[in-house]
């Protein structure tokens, strides 16, 4: 059988409430020892190992916990005896963290996320089938060099694209208008799709690992939105993601802010707060590209990979051909 190792950072799937109940609970509250030992037959799936990493709400991960994540997965994955890795975390910000691990992860083993909607303790609680599918995937040979996956209710996400559609209900992602990678039935696999963007091994990040990561920012757009947002921003970081209208779109008032804190060194991107389409560079929008295009990435993804690429360079041309490759 193949080695597996589950890393646990805490989340709902480690959540403790009242008993039957799927609300007005704590995540982060019990151990993957105690998940694994709630799940039938997990043992004849592979050998696996469980390191209690974390045990937080995922609203609690920051870039210190994904450093340390990714330093945890790397030195787990060189290892010989690991053919893969199961990470558990909070459903909020599992996509953050598993787009940074996509770009960080230098390994082309497998990676697979996945939490859970309700807690440990709630009837029909979905967190440990989908730690039993995890783990299947995690040891199939089919899920190698697919860049770090998250499943979830049987499909099978790309960590790139994967997005959080819905707070309630049990089946909470979807991966925009692209389509997942995959299914699963029970322990089997079936792949459909892959995605063509670089990652893990082929990213440049993974080899370059920085020990901190530069400060990027969010600013949302709405309509009669103060500009001076920008410049207060612009203070305390070394990036900002416009989460704009439409094609990631903005008044003359912040394109005139975007203007003046550019010259000052400040590299601006443009995301939209619209959950479908894509943002393109525009040359009659912004002449002067004074904002690099975040294409399909949401303004949450699109900060990530300007803060890892900013560990690389401040050329906005050598930005702007990143967020083109990645």
């Amino acid at each position: 059988m193949k080695n597996i190792v589950v890393v646990a950072t805490g989340g709902t799937i480690a959540g403790i409430g009242e008993k039957g109940k799927t609300v007005a609970y704590h995540a982060g509250e019990i151990s993957v020892d105690d998940i694994l030992k709630s799940i039938p037959n997990v043992a004849k799936l592979a050998n696996i190992r469980e390191v209690q990493l974390l045990n937080v709400d995922s609203n609690e991960m920051n870039e210190n916990s994904w450093l340390t994540l990714v330093k945890t997965i790397n030195c787990l994955i060189e290892q010989q005896n690991v053919d893969g890795i199961v990470v558990t975390h909070g459903t909020d910000t599992i996509e953050e963290t598993a787009y940074f691990l996509n770009l960080c992860v230098h390994s082309e083993k497998p990676v697979v996320m996945t939490g859970a909607m309700r807690p440990a303790t709630a009837t029909s609680a979905d967190g440990p089938y989908n730690l039993y599918q995890a783990i299947s995937l995690a040891a199939s040979a089919e899920a190698i060099a697919q860049g770090v996956m998250v499943l979830f209710s049987n499909t099978i996400y790309s960590g790139r694209d994967i997005q959080k559609v819905n707070n309630y209900k049990i089946d909470a992602f979807d991966q925009k208008s692209f389509g997942c990678l995959g299914y699963m039935q029970d322990e089997h696999v079936y792949f459909f799709s892959k995605t063509f963007k670089h990652h893990t091994l082929h990213s440049i990040f993974s080899k370059n690992l920085p020990n901190e990561l530069p400060k990027v920012a969010i600013a949302y757009f709405y309509a009669g939105a103060d500009a001076s947002i920008l410049d207060y921003l612009s203070s305390s970081n070394e990036g900002i993601i416009i989460a704009g209208s439409g094609n990631g779109n903005y008044s003359k008032e912040w394109m005139e802010k975007i203007e003046s804190n550019s010259k000052k060194g400040i590299v601006f991107v443009r995301a939209s707060r619209v959950p479908l389409g894509i943002v393109f560079n525009d040359h009659i929008f912004d002449p002067h590209e004074y904002c690099i295009a975040a294409n399909t990435l949401s303004a949450q993804k699109a900060r990530i990979l300007l803060s890892l690429a900013l560990s690389y360079t401040h050329d906005r041309k050598k930005i702007k051909e990143i967020f083109e490759e990645y």
